[in-house]
């Protein structure tokens, strides 16, 4: 994710050497650096010394001693400090970094990786609104972004567009796998997938008409859509959906409980 978002910045507009990536893996390190021109360094603590902003791109696991290692530094610096970790309230990050620091919690989804993501932002009252323009502009490089006023919201964005891709390409893979086993080859089952996710993404998003009424417009009565939506719905489609979410957002909240722990 942390190299989507340099990808992102770099062609957004942004001055490679403003741009300094750690990491402790220095293999890494200099692949980034003859990717991007960035600087680059294995000591978190020289790459927050003098940066505006810094982006905790770890896993929840780790995050507790990456931010209270970093403490020092962000307590001189000032820094806003934007995490992208799954789960981690705005409390635990601001127990480990400060009270006083200005945190952005971010839940960007993998599609960041090709510049369309979905991003939902976090602001915590010591946030200033340059800050959240700050933020807004290094996310809304790699894709969408969106801003909730409730951090509790967070776990159900997590649950929807934070492990949605998978959903999407698990019903892919379905599809797939059907359109084999009704004769079609391999390679013509992918593409008529891939084209109509693609398709049917794109008509949603150019559309002023919600979901339901683009399905309903491409229903014929008794036609063999309606036939195949009778089918999804009999074994109720949408309660399978909704408790997948449910999982998820229980789930989140489950990480952020136990990786949250000073």
């Amino acid at each position: 994710m942390a190299r989507s978002l340099i990808s992102g910045l770099i062609a957004d507009g942004w001055e490679p050497g403003l741009i300094c990536a750690a990491d402790p893996d220095e293999r890494q390190m200099e692949i980034l650096a003859a990717r991007f021109q960035i600087d680059t360094t294995q000591d978190n603590q020289a790459a927050a010394e003098q940066a505006d902003a810094v982006v905790l791109a770890v896993k929840p696991q780790i995050i507790g001693a990456v931010a209270r290692a970093l403490a020092p530094v962000v307590g001189r610096q000032r820094p806003l400090v934007i995490s992208i970790a799954a789960g981690i309230r705005e409390t635990a990050l601001r127990n480990w970094l400060g009270e006083d620091t200005a945190i952005v919690r971010a839940m960007p989804n993998t599609p960041a990786l090709v510049q369309s993501g979905a991003t939902a932002l976090y602001a915590n009252p010591g946030v200033s609104e340059d800050q959240r323009n700050l933020a807004e502009s290094i996310l809304r490089a790699v894709g969408l972004t969106l801003w909730v006023e409730d951090e509790a919201l967070m776990d159900a964005v997590t649950a929807l567009s934070g492990s949605g891709p998978a959903y999407f390409f698990l019903f892919m893979e379905a599809l797939q796998s059907a359109g084999k086993q009704l004769g079609l080859s391999e390679e013509t089952a992918r593409l008529l997938t891939l084209q109509t996710a693609f398709g049917a993404s794109k008509m949603a998003l150019e559309s002023s008409d919600d979901a339901a009424t683009l399905r309903r417009r491409v229903t014929s009565p008794g036609g063999t859509t309606e036939r195949a939506i009778e089918v999804l719905q009999q074994h109720d489609f949408e309660a399978i959906v909704r408790q997948a979410l449910e999982a998820a957002t229980e789930r989140s909240r489950e990480l952020a409980n136990e990786f949250g722990r000073d």
